[in-house]
């Protein structure tokens, strides 16, 4: 029997629960399934487990040359929980012949929800009038505004993106979009209208991150895309921290240049206890957990193991990063 191994998750009643279901998730499709929880990483210890495994479930930490190298010809799948793959090094995966996929979507709905809520709250001013009202005990009458019926620009129109159209469109809002790689015909059956940069900063009410991070979105939003945006306008990312030139957006919002901002992830995580980010009154700030929902975690897991069962079945899969695995080796 061929052995799953996953690093993501540490012991909680949660996380035991989801393991549990993994387990006989991946003993139906006829995987043995361990958890190895990482808190912290041990490489070594990591390696040692892929060595005897036949796919790894592997979470944020790095994964370069000196893992590949050491699993080069024993564990040919590794499958990122999420959807980020920035500090894995395919280049290194792909000389050694090892797959990587991602599980693309299956958190879609909790970070697409996270997105909703962060935008909301941003326009009705949640932060700013705890301190304005509850804090000081004053509690004056100040005017917020509704997203219902505005107008919403979404950075990036994958799978999380679509979502949060869904659910934006269901709250009768404008929906654009602006994607590098857009799809016409989708976005217009949806109702959305795709735009570009200085359509969706000039024009937004509030402006969604769903890009990946890459070197063409590092600081993607900058001091001067900043500059674009409406005064009564915010911003929310729930992607990645450096989309965001966080020393930008500091400025933008002390000098109340737009309305606010929400932010679930960051350039540096955790978030420094010195970040001056945390001296802003109209910034809301979660820790990096919008995709932690215990649906969207299961819908995760589940796809790992699908995607490895389709791995060693031989049918092609759209979620693997590095084709190319096949072929090029060292």
């Amino acid at each position: 029997m061929k052995k799953i191994v996953s690093f993501f998750g540490e012991p909680s009643p949660v996380f035991d629960e989801l393991n549990r279901r993994a387990e006989s998730y991946a003993a139906e499709k006829g995987f043995a399934y361990r958890w190895v929880p990482q808190k912290p990483f041990d490489q070594a210890q990591v390696i040692q487990c892929l060595q005897e495994s036949d796919m790894g479930l592997i979470d944020v930490e790095p994964y370069g040359e000196e893992i590949f190298r050491a699993i080069d010809g024993k564990c040919p799948l590794l499958v990122r929980f999420g959807v980020g793959y920035d500090k894995v090094d395919l280049a290194a995966a792909t000389r050694h012949g090892i797959a990587v996929a991602r599980t693309t979507g299956a958190n879609a709905s909790g970070v697409a929800e996270m997105a909703l809520t962060l935008i909301l709250a941003c326009r009705r001013e949640l932060r700013p009038n705890r301190f304005r009202c509850i804090e000081t005990g004053r509690w004056d009458k100040y005017i917020a505004s509704e997203t219902v019926g505005g107008t919403v620009g979404i950075l990036g129109f994958g799978a999380i993106g679509r979502l949060l159209a869904k659910l934006l469109l269901g709250l009768g809002c404008t929906v654009i979009a602006y994607d590098p790689f857009p799809n016409q015909a989708l976005a217009q059956e949806m109702g959305v209208r795709l735009v570009d940069l200085d359509e969706l900063f000039t024009t937004s009410d509030a402006i969604s991150v769903h890009v990946p991070y890459n070197p063409d979105t590092h600081h993607m939003v900058n001091a001067a895309r900043l500059a674009q945006m409406k005064p009564t306008a915010v911003i929310v990312n729930t992607a990645r921290g450096n989309i965001i030139d966080e020393d930008a957006l500091y400025d933008a919002l002390k000098a109340r240049q737009i309305r606010g901002a929400g932010l679930d992830v960051y350039a540096v995580e955790p978030l420094p206890a010195e970040s001056k980010l945390l001296e802003l009154d109209n910034l809301i700030l979660s820790p990096h957990f919008s995709s932690q929902t215990v649906e969207s975690l299961w819908n995760t897991y589940k796809m790992a193991i699908d995607i490895t069962v389709d791995f060693y079945a031989g049918n092609p899969s759209p979620h693997i990063l590095n084709p190319e695995y096949k072929t090029r080796r060292v």
